[in-house]
């Protein structure tokens, strides 16, 4: 809000006229009416005697704050959105300039004002020259002395998101650097996209995917194999995990119908992966003890113990041909089929699989398997 839009505002809640206020401070009632109309401002030794007169701060009268609310954002947000469908790109970057000038340090208004201009920039770029003649007339010459107005552009856009690289809010942070990585791969500036990583954890699946971007774009194609490769798996890993953990909740819900579909969902996932028998069907031995079904516990167990040999399997799929995986040795999955039998042992005993003392099935199982593992 500009000063005088603050003097007439404050002056009316004093239920004041134009004509008391000059009087108060000595002055003419239309000089009041010009501050009013943003025709002059006011002189810097009658600003402390206006505050005071209307009861305000200085800061309020000059509408200083580092920040804003999230309403009155997207109220500028809206404005600018409206200007870039409605006028020209040079106006409603205008527009922008001015209210970075107002809110210098409100970093959420920085980073969604030159996200939206960037997005602006690109679709009118797309549509082809018919701004291009406006952009001469472009008045920023107060920033940059020289440069096509597209460079300017870019100074004052990538400016206000190389200050919102300081915020302290991490969401802010990962948001600017997303919109530069961008603006510098457009451009195939490959080493500043690359910098920009920096502003992702290592945690963060967003780095390694944009690497990869960079590595297919310089071409480093084995490293760009190995990066998406190294995403896919660890994707499957974060799936599967979010899957059981569903499933847990679902039986502990007693939600049998939930429970089944999580299952069929990870040994889709299995599937779709390339992670291998034991992986596809592993989950089922669980649903078969909820289900009480003995039949089929006794037909998984078998399965589980038939496929442990392939349990890497996953090593040997073209999907993760980039990647190296270590060796699992024979006596370490011996030891995985030996910890597998002490536990299908254990569950004989359990009264949860009380269901299964009896089957024939079962008992054909335990006998077998004990004398075959000489236990």
């Amino acid at each position: 809000m500009q000063i005088g839009q603050v003097i007439r505002q404050y002056r009316k809640e004093k239920e004041m006229t134009q004509e008391e206020m000059a009087n108060r401070l000595g002055v003419t009632a239309p000089a009041v009416n010009k501050w009013e109309n943003g025709g002059s401002m006011p002189d810097i030794m009658l600003l402390a005697p206006i505050a005071r007169l209307l009861g305000i701060s200085l800061d309020t009268l000059l509408s200083f704050r580092e920040e804003l609310t999230q309403e009155e954002i997207q109220d500028i947000i809206y404005t600018l959105n409206s200007k870039l469908r409605e006028q020209s790109f040079e106006e409603a970057f205008a527009y922008a300039k001015e209210k970075m000038e107002q809110y210098p340090n409100c970093e959420a208004l920085l980073l969604e004002a030159a996200v939206l201009l960037n997005a602006g920039r690109a679709k009118r770029e797309d549509g082809g020259e018919n701004e291009r003649q406006a952009e001469e007339k472009c008045g920023m010459s107060d920033d940059i002395e020289q440069g096509s107005p597209e460079e300017e552009y870019d100074a004052v856009i990538n400016g206000w998101l190389k200050g919102a690289l300081r915020s302290k809010q991490e969401q802010i942070r990962i948001m600017a650097a997303d919109a530069l990585f961008s603006f510098h791969l457009r451009n195939e500036e490959y080493e500043k996209a690359e910098e920009c990583l920096a502003y992702y954890s290592e945690q963060n699946p967003e780095r390694k995917r944009r690497q990869a971007l960079i590595y297919s774009r310089t071409n480093r194609r084995q490293e760009a194999y190995k990066t998406y490769e190294e995403l896919l798996f660890s994707t499957y890993q974060m799936a599967n995990l979010l899957f059981g953990s569903i499933l847990m909740l679902a039986e502990q819900d007693g939600n049998r119908e939930k429970v089944r579909k999580m299952v069929d969902k990870q040994s889709a996932l299995a599937e779709i992966f390339e992670m291998g028998e034991y992986h596809k069907i592993s989950n089922r031995l669980e649903l078969a003890m909820m289900e009480k079904d003995g039949d089929a516990a006794v037909t998984i167990m078998k399965q589980l113990l038939a496929s442990i040999d392939d349990i890497n399997h996953f090593t040997k799929s073209s999907l993760y041909e980039h990647m190296t995986f270590r060796e699992i040795r024979p006596e370490f999955v011996a030891q995985i089929r030996e910890d597998l039998l002490k536990s299908f042992r254990k569950s004989f005993h359990d009264e949860a699989c009380g269901f299964l003392n009896g089957d024939a099935g079962w008992e054909e199982f335990q006998s077998y398997e004990i004398q075959d593992t000489d236990c």
